[in-house]
């Protein structure tokens, strides 16, 4: 595999006949520099009027690979070829070097280039690129490529420090100004002594080179612009973000992302390039598709958004931008059913665009790279509720929308007051989380995000929000429960109901006399059954029963939407089957979310039957038969307790009343009660 080498473009703001006269002082040997062992030169000449020189040299390298390679290899140094071509005129050096040790085993070539910068003539750009082919090289292959690329990197760095060595120990010298050759220059320059503070330029020339793809030169990028703006990288970084934006305007088809955004996808694939490349690409055709690009201009917020609990708030004390998410007093439900799956995921694309331009502005103002923002999360009045299904699926290719097309863009989040519910939730989504991702996590309970190492060690305590106990005034909305009269249409609902059904829901129909039943085998005890049910039509009781042998199956598969009987009719309850929940009364229109810890394997009944107590006494009986009808729509799993990353004991079983959400608090519409055995 060839190994590739690309460099941003360096800027001396110095002259190039300067910058030249300290490039020669490298030569024959360097003390700052102990790798190069001799330089012999082979030929040199120069044309008619001396504008062209042409040096050819051999280097010997001592390259610090261990000694089994060296004496495998039977030698000590390794010889490259080296060829300068210096042209006065057009102020250019070009530098070719090649192997010319084991140049049948593999080739190593390297192209250097001093030229004057295109927007300032008494600045001097150098940019390098180089290239690593091992064939063979008994059967070290793998190794020597990548001893070769470190020893690579780390010349790069000390290539840059003897040139600035020895650039300042012109200055100490007084040697500041070297004439620019002409026809009628003598062969060696004359050296005057002159200000070096006369070859600098007004740093707002420097700045010129800003905005939207800054530091650019001949659609190159400058090392200083990377080191401004993107941050500290490490030369192969560097190479690597410079060929996969060459890559990309030389292939792909539309608009090159910000170099911010290509950083993005290397540092999310540890800086492989064929991997970031894929994954690049794959957002870059999603963004084309969803129009992702023009998101902040086109997009309308919905006025059901203002119960949406989160928003922007100040930044955090690496200059990070911060939103805030109150999660536990969103309204899931109502907001799903009000804004649908897809007009929340494009609130929630709306919100990483807006993170992505605020930290191109903290960039400019902390005059540092801010590439990522903070997320604190508040988990206060999280509750089962919020475990409704279809809004936990919403919330799921959420986050793998996220994780798709943002990655690198969360820096820290930031969970606080997390509640004994927290773990089931976490179950949930822990799987859709990048491992990267996961490690930036910090979750406190209760009020240990109060504490020194909670929210002030990231945030300073006058923004922290007021809500949290801290000095500043927050102005994120509060969330609150979505009128039934914002809801979509019937229609819709309707819609939205049979893609669930489609998907995991399953609907059942409920009589008087003869409830539903689902069987379930446990074989773990220290499983979790959940569920998640819709009350469709009518009223029913809801209740979770143990059975102690396995009842007989029925005879044959009912059809979708009929009910099951599992309880046989000859069964005893207290002797053949127990009851291990409190029964729940639902009405029409509720919405009930619940789980059960097994603290015995067996076999588990769940039941939903006509509610007898809520049917009033009628004398026709036609009348009666027809009210006795319900339908239910529900999802169940169970989950091994090898699930869990927390305390298995801390899930409770609660219910929420949406049908009453118009006029209830979330405290209100919801009842809970510990589990039984």
């Amino acid at each position: 595999m060839v190994q590739k080498y690309q460099s941003p473009v360096r800027v001396y703001k110095l002259p190039f006949e300067l910058v030249m006269l300290a490039y020669e002082r490298r030569f024959p040997t360097s003390p700052l520099m102990p790798v190069l062992v001799s330089t012999t030169i082979l030929s040199e000449e120069s044309n008619e009027d001396g504008s062209i020189h042409i040096v050819e040299r051999r280097c010997a390298i001592d390259v610090e690979i261990p000694k089994l390679l060296k004496k495998v290899a039977g030698i000590n140094y390794l010889n490259f070829i080296q060829r300068n071509t210096l042209n006065r005129q057009e102020r250019t050096l070009r530098i070719e070097t090649h192997n010319e040790s084991f140049s049948n085993r593999g080739a190593i070539t390297e192209t250097c280039l001093y030229s004057v910068h295109p927007e300032n003539e008494d600045w001097t750009c150098f940019e390098q690129n180089a290239s690593l082919d091992v064939r063979s090289f008994f059967n070290f292959e793998s190794t020597v490529e990548k001893i070769a690329m470190k020893q690579y990197a780390n010349s790069i760095n000390k290539g840059k420090h003897i040139m600035e060595f020895h650039l300042k120990e012109l200055e100490e010298e007084g040697i500041t100004h070297v004439p620019r050759w002409s026809p009628s220059s003598p062969p060696l320059p004359a050296l005057s002594s002159l200000s070096i503070s006369s070859t600098h330029t007004d740093a707002s020339q420097a700045d010129s080179l800003k905005g939207n793809q800054a530091g650019v030169i001949d659609d190159k990028l400058d090392a200083d612009y990377i080191k401004r703006y993107l941050g500290d990288l490490t030369p192969l970084q560097e190479s690597c973000l410079i060929r996969l934006r060459q890559w990309l305007q030389e292939m792909h088809k539309g608009k090159i992302p910000r170099n911010e955004h290509i950083l993005r996808f290397l540092r999310a694939r540890d800086f492989n390039m064929e991997k970031a490349r894929e994954f690049l690409c794959q957002s870059l055709t999603w963004r084309k598709q969803h129009q992702v690009d023009y998101l902040l201009e086109n997009w309308t917020s919905p006025q059901v958004l203002d119960y949406f609990p989160g928003g922007w708030h100040h930044h955090d004390g690496d200059g990070r931008p911060v939103y805030i998410l109150r999660l536990g007093q969103m309204d899931i439900k109502g907001l799903v059913r009000a804004l649908g799956e897809e007009s929340l995921l494009r609130h929630v694309l709306s919100v990483c665009e807006e993170g992505l331009r605020r930290c191109e502005e903290n960039t400019q103002a902390f005059g540092r790279p801010i590439s990522c923002w903070t997320c604190l999360v508040d988990l206060e009045g999280l509750s089962m509720r919020h475990l409704w299904r279809p809004g936990v699926k919403a919330l799921l290719r959420i986050i793998e929308v996220m994780e798709a097309n943002y990655p690198e863009t969360l820096g820290r989040m930031l969970i606080v007051r997390a509640p004994r519910v927290f773990p089931v939730l976490w179950t949930l989504v822990r799987p859709f989380i990048d491992e990267n991702t996961h490690k930036k996590f910090s979750i406190y309970a209760g009020n240990s995000y109060q504490g020194p190492g909670g929210l002030v060690f990231y945030v300073d305590q006058e923004i922290v929000p007021d809500f949290l106990g801290g000095d500043c005034a927050c102005d994120v909305p509060e969330g609150g429960i979505v009128p039934r009269s914002m809801y979509r249409t019937a229609e819709e609902l309707d819609e939205d109901r049979r893609l669930w059904t489609e998907t995991i829901y399953q609907t059942a129909g409920v009589l008087k006399g003869a409830p539903h039943e689902l069987l379930l085998e446990i074989t773990d005890a220290s499983s979790v059954i959940t569920w998640d049910f819709d009350v469709c039509k009518g009223d029913i009781a809801f209740n979770v029963y143990h059975a102690k042998r396995c009842p007989q199956p029925p005879r044959n598969d009912p059809p979708v939407g009929i009910n099951v009987q599992v309880i046989e009719k000859s069964w005893t309850l207290g002797q053949d089957y127990d009851i291990v929940e409190s029964t729940l009364a639902c009405t029409e229109g509720e919405s009930v979310q619940g789980s059960h810890i097994t603290q015995r394997p067996g076999f588990y009944i769940l039941q939903w039957k006509f509610n007898n107590n809520s049917l009033p006494c009628v004398d026709d009986m036609l009348a009666a038969r027809t009210s006795h009808k319900c339908e239910v729509m529900y999802y169940t799993e169970v989950l091994g307790s090898d699930h869990f990353t927390g305390s298995i004991a801390s899930l409770e079983t609660s219910h929420s009343g949406f049908s009453q959400l118009g006029s209830a608090s979330p405290s209100q519409s919801q009842s809970s009660s510990r589990h039984s055995g």
